[in-house]
C-alpha cells in the first residue's frame, strides 16, 4: 500500500502472539472499571499495535464514547515494554494532558504489569514556564516587567492561563504560591487549586532561556530539570502539543529520546504549530525590550528606542491586513534599521555578562539573563522578519490593530503550512499514530493527512476509521434550515427567528455556536427577550463556569463563539439541542487562510475546498459532536444556513459530520424537540 493510498478498512486479523497480549491488557483495563472491551477500541488496539510493530504511520477516527485512550495507550505501553521503545503521548490541552496522567495512564499500567509483569513508568513533561522556579521565588531575578509574551503569540493561544478566575490580589496570591512552594512535590502549575492569575505565575516562574542552568545555586531543585529527568528515564512521556511546536521549532532538545509519537485531537495539531510558530512585534514591544536591557543590563540603548520609534511610524502607515511580498520599502527599511540596534543590544548584553564574570551576585544574573533572552527573542524576530521567508512563501506576514488597550499597530509573521516541518521533525524515524473522533473529512483522510505531514512522510501511512458506539440516525436529527435566506454580514432576523422557535420547541437545552462574537450576543438578547429561561453568553464569566452552570440545569441555553465548538462536554438532557448559526468558513481577511489558499491553487489545487471547506467540515464535526456524548443522548443538530442544502459544496461538508438523520422540515424538528422537552423521568412516570 501506498501512502497515497490510506485504507478505511481494518487490515487482516494476525492473531499473533503481540496482538493476543495487547487484547489481553487492554480486557483487563477495561474489565477493571466493570466494562468489557469495545469493538472499535479492540479493534483500535489491534491497529496501533502492528503500527508500532511496522514502524509506520496510522490515523485512527475514533468517535466518542469508543475509549480510544486505551486504544492507544494499551499497546503503546506494552509495546514500550517489549521493545524498550519510549513513546511521546501529545494531547491538545494541559486538561486532558492532566487526565491520561491521573486517570487513564495509571489505569493502563495496572493492566500491563498483571498481563506482563512490569510496570511501564509513566512521566509528564510541559513547558519550562508551567514549573515554578525556586530561585526566582527566592529573589534571584528582578520583578516581572510585563507578562505577556513579547514576541512570540503561539503559547497565548494554545495555553490559556490556569486559574486566571481567582478574585485575590497579586500580593495574595504570590504570597499563596509562596506557601505552596514550601509543600509541593512538583512545581507543576496544574498541582495549584485553586490557581493564580498569569500576572502572579509570572512572579515565580521563568522561561528556559532566562534559566541559569548549571551556574544556578538551586540547580539540584529545579523542578522542570527533575521533570525532565524523569521523562528521560520514564517508558511514556505525556506532553502537549504545544511543546511538540516547539520542537517543529528546531528544538528538538525539549523532548527525550523516542521512537514513537501518539497525538490524540490530532485535528488540532496543525493549527498548534501554526500558532507556536507565529511571531509579533510591535513599537511596545521594543520599548519594554529597551527598557529591560537598560534596566539589567546597564547598556545603552538609544539606538534601539530609536528604531523603534521608526517601526512605528513605518506600521502606522500601513492599513489593516495582509502584505504581499516584498515588503513596503519604509517597512523594511525600519525592520533592517531595528535589526542592526537589536544585534548591538545583543552584543553588549554579552559583553556585561563576560565583564561581570562570576563576580555578580545571584540577583544581577538573573536579571542579566532577562536581559538577554528578551534581546535574543527581538534578534530572532526580526531575522525571520527580514528574510525572504514571505518571498519565497514559507511565511504570510500582515498588520494588525488590536481591538483592545493602546498597543500601537504590530506586524505578525506565521508559517503558511506546517507539513513539511511536521515531516521532518516529528515524524521521520520513528512510528506515529494520530487518533480524533474527526479525521475523515468529506469521508476521506486525505486532506488531514496532508496537514499532519504524513504525505510527506518517509513511511507509509494508512487511514482506519472504528466507528461509533453511538447510533447517530436514531439518536438525533441534523435540521439545515433550507428555507432561510443566504447568510450575509452579521445574523439575519430571520435566523434569530428560527433559532427563538426552536428554543421554544425545546423549553431550553440549546448550546448556540456562533461565527462571531457579535452574532451570539444578539442570540442571547433575544433569548432573553422572549423567555424566561436562563440564558448564559461566553464573555459573561469564565467559560468553565458557564459551562458548569449550563450542564446544571436543563432549561438554560449557552451561546458562544469558536471556544464553543470544541471541548465542551455535556451529557444528558441539558444538551439537547445545538444551533449553528452559518458554516463557519474563514473570515475573508484572514492573512493565514488567504495565504494558504493562493498556495493551493499555485499548485494546480482547488484552494477554496482545500482550506476554507475543509476549515469549516472540521469545525462542523467538532460542533455538532457536542450533541450526543453517550448512548442514551437525544437531541438535534440545527445549521441555521441554507448552504449546507443548497451549495455544491454541502455533501462534502455533511458527510463530515456525524451521520445523523436529516431533515429541512421545521414541523418534523420542532415537533421532536416538544417531545425531547418532557422529562420521562418525571414523578409517576416509568
Amino acid at each position: 500500500m501506498t501512502p497515497s493510498e490510506p485504507s478505511l478498512t481494518d487490515r487482516p486479523d494476525t492473531d499473533g502472539a503481540g496482538d493476543r497480549r495487547v487484547l489481553d491488557v487492554l480486557d483487563v483495563a477495561v474489565r477493571s472499571m466493570g466494562g468489557s472491551p469495545r469493538q472499535g477500541q479492540t479493534t483500535m488496539a489491534r491497529e496501533v499495535a502492528q503500527t508500532l510493530a511496522d514502524g509506520t504511520h496510522l490515523l485512527v477516527q475514533a468517535g466518542t464514547g469508543t475509549g480510544k485512550s486505551l486504544g492507544y495507550l494499551v499497546p503503546a505501553m506494552v509495546h514500550a515494554v517489549q521493545a524498550g521503545a519510549r513513546v511521546v503521548v501529545s494531547t491538545a490541552t494541559l486538561a486532558l494532558q492532566r487526565q491520561i496522567l491521573t486517570k487513564d495512564a495509571p489505569l493502563a499500567a495496572d493492566a500491563v504489569e498483571h498481563v506482563t509483569g512490569t510496570r511501564p513508568e509513566v512521566a509528564l513533561l510541559k513547558g519550562w514556564q508551567n514549573y515554578l522556579c525556586r530561585h526566582r521565588l527566592d529573589g534571584g531575578y528582578p520583578p516581572e516587567e510585563d507578562e505577556a509574551a513579547l514576541f512570540g503569540v503561539g503559547d497565548a493561544i494554545a495555553q490559556p492561563a490556569a486559574g486566571h478566575g481567582s478574585d485575590a490580589s497579586l500580593g495574595e496570591q504570590v504570597v499563596r504560591l509562596r506557601e505552596w512552594a514550601a509543600r509541593t512535590d512538583t512545581g507543576d502549575r496544574d498541582d495549584l487549586v485553586p490557581g493564580v492569575s498569569q500576572r502572579a505565575w509570572a512572579q515565580v516562574s521563568v522561561s528556559r532561556a532566562e534559566c541559569l542552568g548549571q551556574s544556578c545555586p538551586l540547580k539540584s531543585e529545579c523542578f522542570p530539570e527533575l521533570a525532565r529527568a524523569a521523562a528521560s528515564r520514564a517508558d511514556l512521556v505525556v506532553t502537549n502539543h504545544a511543546m511538540l511546536g516547539v520542537v517543529v521549532a528546531g528544538n528538538p532538545g525539549v523532548l527525550p529520546d523516542h521512537q514513537v509519537l501518539i497525538v490524540d485531537e490530532a485535528h488540532e495539531l496543525a493549527d498548534r504549530i501554526r500558532s507556536q510558530g507565529t511571531i509579533a512585534l510591535s513599537a511596545a514591544a521594543v520599548a519594554r525590550t529597551a527598557a529591560t536591557a537598560r534596566k539589567h543590563a546597564s547598556v545603552l540603548v538609544s539606538e534601539l528606542e530609536s528604531a523603534g520609534q521608526t517601526l512605528q511610524l513605518a506600521l502606522a502607515e500601513l492599513p489593516d491586513g495582509r502584505l504581499e511580498a516584498p515588503l513596503p520599502t519604509a517597512l523594511h527599511d525600519a525592520l533592517v534599521l531595528l535589526d542592526g540596534a537589536a544585534r548591538q543590544v545583543a552584543s553588549d548584553v554579552r559583553d556585561q555578562a563576560r565583564a561581570l564574570g562570576r563576580d555578580r551576585s545571584s540577583e544581577a544574573a538573573g536579571g542579566l539573563a532577562v536581559a538577554r533572552t528578551a534581546v535574543a527573542d527581538l534578534v530572532d524576530a526580526l531575522d525571520r522578519m527580514t528574510s525572504d521567508s514571505v518571498a519565497q512563501g514559507r511565511d504570510v506576514a500582515w498588520i494588525e490593530r488590536p481591538r483592545m488597550g493602546a498597543e500601537p499597530p504590530r506586524l505578525l509573521l506565521a508559517p503558511i503550512e506546517v507539513a513539511g516541518s511536521v515531516a521532518g521533525h516529528l515524524l521521520g524515524g520513528r512510528a506515529s499514530v494520530m487518533t480524533s473522533a474527526t479525521l475523515a473529512l468529506g469521508d476521506s483522510f486525505d486532506p488531514m493527512a496532508r496537514s499532519l505531514g504524513l504525505t510527506l512522510a518517509e513511511q507509509p501511512w494508512r487511514g482506519l476509521d472504528v466507528g461509533s458506539p453511538f447510533d447517530y440516525p436514531r439518536q438525533g436529527i441534523l435540521y439545515v434550515a433550507a428555507h432561510l435566506p443566504r447568510p450575509g454580514a452579521g445574523i439575519s432576523e430571520a435566523a434569530l427567528d428560527e433559532m427563538l422557535a426552536l428554543v421554544e420547541a425545546s423549553e431550553g437545552g440549546m448550546l448556540g455556536l456562533f461565527s462571531s462574537r457579535r452574532a451570539a450576543q444578539e442570540a442571547a438578547e433575544v433569548l432573553r427577550g422572549a423567555t424566561d429561561l436562563p440564558v448564559y453568553a461566553q464573555g459573561d464569566d469564565q467559560l468553565p463556569t458557564l459551562v458548569r452552570a449550563f450542564a446544571e440545569d436543563e432549561a438554560a441555553c449557552l451561546v458562544g463563539t469558536l471556544s464553543l465548538w470544541q471541548g465542551v462536554d455535556v451529557p444528558g438532557r441539558t444538551c439537547r439541542l445545538v444551533v449553528i448559526d452559518r458554516i463557519p468558513f474563514p473570515r475573508p481577511d484572514d492573512p493565514v487562510a488567504q495565504a494558504r489558499t493562493d498556495a493551493v491553487v499555485a499548485s494546480g489545487g482547488n484552494g477554496f475546498m482545500s482550506v476554507s471547506a475543509t476549515h469549516a467540515a472540521l469545525l462542523l464535526a467538532q460542533g455538532a459532536g457536542r450533541l450526543i456524548r453517550r448512548s442514551q443522548d437525544r437531541g438535534v443538530v440545527a445549521v441555521l444556513d441554507s448552504r449546507l442544502r443548497t451549495a455544491r459544496y454541502g455533501g462534502f461538508l455533511t458527510r463530515s459530520m456525524p451521520a445523523l438523520w436529516p431533515t429541512t422540515k421545521p414541523d418534523v424538528v420542532r415537533a421532536a424537540l416538544r417531545r425531547l422537552a418532557v422529562r420521562t423521568d418525571a414523578p409517576g412516570e416509568e
